[in-house]
């Protein structure tokens, strides 16, 4: 089984692959679910790092219906980590009503040939998560990270188990949020080849009047090294 790191800084990274983590998806701001990362960070990321680095292409919080310069943006980045030699994209887009977009879905996929990607969790906002999985194996995305539709990925096993036999070997289930060294290996049990998690811990909590009370956090060596060998 893989384990793939949400990394949301330089060191948190490096911290993945000291801990053998197998991938990372490289972001900033996991507080909002993760917006796309600064082109220094990917650029020294892919420098210093030799496991593979998949890139999260969000140009912001919020709902996944972009607007025509929102999309042009997502277009820009991806271009840009193709440029640098990214191994893999992770994105997705939805309508109003949160299916699949597929017209610009497809677009993003054209470009980001040959890097791998993901369609990330937005999927988890479509209202026929089996429909929806179809119409991504159609589009020839490579996986789909997903927690079943609910907040913590132990609690969407079900569905997951579900969406993973109606996959078979056409696109990958990367089972996302929430996991942890105590249930990485209900997933391994299940049938599951892709866990993705941040593996963080906090490292100031510190509020401040003009920049909020939000934790600033790290992907931790012990704690991704903890999981990994639940999932030996």
């Amino acid at each position: 089984m893989k384990l793939e790191i949400c990394a949301n800084s330089y060191q948190s990274a490096v911290n993945a692959q000291e801990a053998g983590a197998h991938r990372i998806e490289l972001c900033s701001e996991l507080s909002v679910g993760g917006v796309t990362p600064s082109f220094g960070l990917i650029k020294q990321v892919i420098e210093d790092l030799s496991i593979p680095v998949f890139v999260l292409i969000r140009p912001r919080s919020g709902h996944f219906c972009y607007s025509d310069a929102e999309f042009e943006v997502i277009k820009r980045d991806i271009q840009i980590c193709k440029d640098l030699g990214v191994q893999g994209i992770v994105s997705g887009v939805l309508n109003e009503d949160n299916s699949i977009d597929i017209q610009r879905t497809q677009q993003l996929v054209t470009l980001s040939k040959p890097m791998q990607f993901t369609f990330h969790r937005a999927f988890d906002c479509v209202p026929n998560p089996k429909e929806a999985l179809e119409a991504l194996i159609n589009l020839g995305i490579d996986r789909v990270l997903t927690s079943g539709q609910q907040p913590k990925a132990i609690e969407g096993i079900e569905l997951l188990k579900e969406l993973n036999h109606q996959a078979e070997s056409r696109i990958k289930i990367l089972v996302g949020s929430g996991i942890n060294a105590q249930n990485a290996n209900a997933f391994k049990k299940a049938g599951f080849k892709e866990i993705h998690a941040s593996a963080s811990k906090i490292i100031n909590n510190d509020a401040s009047v003009f920049f909020g009370n939000t934790p600033q956090t790290i992907s931790d060596v012990k704690n991704i090294q903890d999981i990994l060998k639940s999932i030996q």
